[in-house]
């Protein structure tokens, strides 16, 4: 990792992005998958997080390690409100638009 891929604070640079692939890993990293879960399939976007196996909890984790990975504030429970990784990640992108003003 070099000197551009950080902030001061040791935090991803905003301009690096967060993708689909970001919500992936992360999810991946906390919460683990179940055997019935396809991660990589075409409909993982817009399939529910409670289909992909996920709940409540699985999203405050996501939401922490946004916050400490790219150092954007996530109220409590906002992710939670979010039904599908595309809404999870249309807020965190609206988030991140919003430090970087």
């Amino acid at each position: 990792m070099t000197d551009n891929d950080l902030t001061t604070t040791g935090r991803r640079l905003i301009m690096d992005g967060f993708t689909l692939d970001d919500i992936k890993r992360i999810l991946l990293a906390s919460a683990g998958v179940d055997d019935h879960t396809d991660l990589d399939g075409p409909d993982f976007a817009d399939t529910a997080f409670a289909n992909l196996g996920y709940d409540s909890l699985a999203l405050l984790e996501l939401a922490n390690r946004v916050e400490r990975e790219y150092g954007v504030h996530i109220p409590d429970g906002d992710l939670e409100h979010t039904q599908t990784p595309r809404e999870a990640l249309a807020y965190v992108l609206a988030r991140l638009a919003e430090v970087s003003i």
